[in-house]
């Protein structure tokens, strides 16, 4: 097994950190840095879920937080005008190959948890799995993924995730937006400053 496919070596457990830590955003961008391609690669950012279902809207609102900014070199996907769902998934993934050679796609979504996870935003290597929490029979999405835990899962998901709060979905969306963004800007065409501040990030977060 390679472990060392991106710029640094990756961790088999997903990468966990709860949305109120003061250096949450910090911590994010700093981990993403560490499991993003070595190869120049495009990188496409697929934010899921809709807002139809309070739960439902953290990738759409990642999507919308992230096209609000300039995130250099960083392709988003998914938002609130323009949503990616079960409906249109596959349609979209298509577009997306069609429009992009070889594309490291970052896959956004939310997730059920247990109830002191709630609240947690996670990174990983390997797909998100878009409707599993719900039972649908959907692609699998990206090379990493980032889901935020809102709500409580094992019984009713779907109304679970209906039912889920506003405020904590959108604390979370922003603070996964932020992280992006703050990785997004040193990623590209800086990697002297790249490979100095990532270390000095991390022993800051420790």
């Amino acid at each position: 097994m390679n472990l060392k496919k991106g710029l640094f070596e990756r961790k088999s457990e997903p990468y966990r950190v709860l949305h109120d830590d003061d250096k949450a955003a910090a911590s994010i961008s700093a981990e993403l840095l560490t499991m993003l391609p070595a190869a120049i690669r495009p990188v496409v950012i697929v934010c899921i879920g809709t807002d139809r279902s309070t739960g439902d809207s953290l990738g759409p609102l990642v999507g919308t937080f992230l096209e609000e900014k300039v995130t250099d070199g960083f392709h988003i996907y998914g938002t609130l005008d323009d949503p990616i769902h079960a409906v249109n998934l596959e349609e979209k993934l298509a577009e997306i190959m069609a429009r992009h050679h070889n594309p490291f796609i970052i896959g956004i979504d939310a997730c059920l948890g247990r109830l002191k996870s709630v609240g947690a935003i996670q990174l990983g290597s390997g797909p998100v799995k878009p409707g599993a929490g719900v039972n649908k029979e959907l692609p699998d999405v990206g090379d990493i993924h980032i889901t935020g835990i809102v709500n409580v899962s094992g019984f009713m998901e779907f109304f679970v995730l209906q039912n889920t709060r506003l405020n904590l979905v959108l604390k979370m969306a922003r603070i996964i937006s932020e992280g992006i963004y703050l990785a997004s800007k040193v990623r590209p065409g800086k990697e002297s400053f790249f490979k100095i501040n990532v270390s000095e990030e991390k022993q800051q977060l420790l």
